[in-house]
């Protein structure tokens, strides 16, 4: 029996080192620990493919939390099937002892793993839904607010309304306009449009 342990943090900039303690401390060697550092959302993460290649039936598995194995409630369900049932791999959560299929073989202690898994599976689920929600009435509460979301506006150049009013009567062509406002033509009519918006807030305004 090979024992192997997965570490997983969210970004590049998180800290893996609470895991990978706990990794040394059940005993697994630095050589049969694979770190992931993306999200949760899937499986499709290069180590975790990559140990999952190279365990074999009877092998033993330790993750810190149920949550570093995955965050989707129905694809941790399918792959803590897929590895306990078809591929005969153990597994052990540090902080839930009682998911350790390698401690307990028997009906009840699978029937108990199972339950719990559910339980925890569904509840890490429930919070990456939560955070989702809150982020989008953030996102709500902030655009009520009149605040601009996602790139910065492109700055307005000085002489923008005079180009515009210069074209618009008809004293210069577009791309002469484009060229004195010193952007490309997309943005030229992106600045328009935003310039039209605003006055048209403001008449309402008064």
């Amino acid at each position: 029996m090979s024992v192997y342990g997965y570490v997983r943090v969210s970004s590049q900039d998180q800290n893996e080192e609470r895991q990978l303690i706990a990794m040394k401390k059940a005993g697994v060697k630095k050589s049969n620990i694979f770190i992931d550092k993306q999200s949760g959302k899937d499986f499709n993460r290069p180590q975790y493919q990559k140990m999952i290649r190279q365990m074999q039936k009877g092998d033993l598995l330790y993750v810190k939390s149920i949550d570093r194995l995955g965050r989707s409630y129905a694809e941790i369900q399918e792959q803590w099937r897929s590895l306990t049932k078809e591929k005969q791999i153990d597994i052990c959560v540090i902080d839930m002892p009682l998911l350790d299929t390698h401690a307990y073989k028997d009906l009840m202690g699978t029937f108990i793993a199972d339950l719990v898994l559910q339980i925890l599976s569904f509840v890490s689920q429930m919070e990456r839904d939560a955070i989702k929600q809150r982020q989008a009435e953030g996102i709500a509460a902030a655009r009520a607010r009149g605040v601009h979301m996602g790139r910065p506006r492109a700055k307005l150049p000085e002489n923008f309304e005079d180009t515009v009013r210069s074209w618009e009567t008809g004293r210069i062509r577009l791309p002469d306009a484009v060229e004195r406002a010193g952007v490309c033509r997309s943005t030229f009519f992106k600045l328009l449009r935003e310039q039209k918006k605003n006055e048209e807030s403001l008449l309402q305004v008064k």
